[in-house]
């Protein structure tokens, strides 16, 4: 071994060295640093609604600051009265009947998803990950010590991987299904039908599912949420379910998440948050305790109007030559395919790739999009719609503008 690659002249170690940066909060913080040096950017880079979080979950907080209890340790697992309502609403939401002892309350449900991989993999088990993917979901497997193995689906399936696609991906490693719906970043949504039969593969081949039900709530037209383990009870010795209050209540910066999985899982992630973090803040987790003991009135106002910039902004995407965009059933993304634009010239400049075209689109039109290499698919664009009309209607206009000039 070298000098230059010996441990003791490696300044970072190699595990985490080989983390890549959130590309999402990459691209929201250049936005915002752009904006603070008064260039008018409009930001389609972050995931989280524009909304203030409810008067009624911010009250609950303020009355936790001045409640002594809430000043000091906590067991790590989460408050025992939020992990009671949490089980109650994951009743109330999924059908999903579970123990108060199946929940862990994290930092977030990157947390989650971080523990839940920890909890069960070993090193070189494999994890089956659909693309395009949350660029969280491949690292937390890394760090893991797991392996993802990539199904890519496009728009010609509504980015929804099939039974088929699995089976092809399955090999004697793999030990994880990773299942997404409402899918971040496309939005997409699986029907009933394709979600039980993913199910019954995964019951099949005594493999593990990890659902990640963040949007549970955020879904539009026809399309219906339904719960995994609930919809395939043979499932629930195997299954760990994520969630959270971030996208449902807007409250992204509450930081609290949790993961739901059988009691032995839960009690080694509960082991592994104590020696990480120890318990959530009490004083965000009293608040979550507020957001899902309460009504969804504040959802549905959210995602009455989600779904209108949804379509709106589908619409105008469509509008440009060389730009697919298929309509997301949910979330509050869409994730236009750019393929057609790759090489052209726009500018004076040919970009090559999504990336090269995002750069380009930032530059000359002053809007930040997500390039499609950081969920897994190069060609695409990710662009979220929890912004405000105008903005919305102002950014894509100037998309509709600058790409409107591509020429071979």
């Amino acid at each position: 071994m070298s000098a230059a690659t010996s441990p003791s002249e490696r300044r970072v170690s190699a595990r985490i060295g080989a983390i890549s940066e959130s590309a999402t909060l990459a691209v929201d913080a250049k936005a915002k640093a752009l904006k603070a040096a008064g260039r008018p950017v409009i930001g389609f880079g972050a995931g989280e609604p524009d909304f203030p979080t409810p008067g009624y979950i911010v009250e609950a907080a303020v009355e936790a600051c001045r409640n002594p209890k809430y000043h000091r340790y906590t067991p790590a697992g989460g408050l025992p009265e939020l992990k009671a309502a949490i089980a109650e609403k994951t009743l109330r939401d999924s059908g999903y009947e579970v123990d108060a002892s199946q929940i862990l309350v994290t930092n977030g449900g990157k947390q989650a998803i971080y523990e839940a991989f920890a909890a069960i993999l070993d090193p070189g088990d494999e994890v089956i990950v659909p693309a395009p993917y949350w660029t969280t979901y491949p690292e937390s497997i890394r760090l893991a010590g797991g392996v993802p193995v990539e199904v890519v689906a496009d728009e010609t399936t509504g980015y929804r991987v099939s039974v088929e696609q699995l089976e092809a991906a399955r090999t004697e490693r793999t030990k994880v299904v990773l299942f997404v719906s409402p899918s971040n970043p496309t939005g997409a949504v699986y029907s009933e039908a394709d979600a039980k039969a993913i199910g019954e593969w995964a019951v099949e081949h005594g493999l593990w599912v990890l659902t990640d039900e963040i949007y549970e709530h955020l879904v539009y037209g026809d399309a219906k949420f339904t719960s995994l383990p609930a919809l395939v009870p043979a499932l629930r010795d195997k299954c760990i379910v994520v969630n959270g209050v971030a996208k449902t209540y807007a409250m992204t910066g509450w930081r609290v998440g949790w993961l739901i999985g059988p009691k032995d899982v839960v009690k080694a992630a509960t082991n592994l948050q104590s020696h990480a973090t120890s318990n959530v803040s009490n004083v965000a987790q009293v608040a979550a305790l507020a957001a899902v003991s309460g009504d969804l009135d504040a959802v549905a106002e959210m995602r009455t109007a989600f779904d209108r910039r949804r379509q709106t902004i589908v619409r105008m995407l469509n509008e440009i030559d060389g730009v697919l965009c298929p309509e997301p059933e949910g979330a509050f993304y869409a994730y236009p395919s750019v393929k057609e634009l790759l090489g052209k010239e726009i500018r004076g400049k040919r970009p090559a790739t999504s990336v090269e075209l995002a750069a380009l689109i930032l530059d000359e039109a002053e809007v930040a999009v997500v390039p499609g290499e950081a969920f897994g698919t190069p060609g695409y664009l990710r662009l979220s719609y929890a912004l405000g009309d105008d903005d919305l209607v102002e950014g894509v206009s100037r998309l509709q503008k600058l790409l409107g000039e591509a020429k071979a």
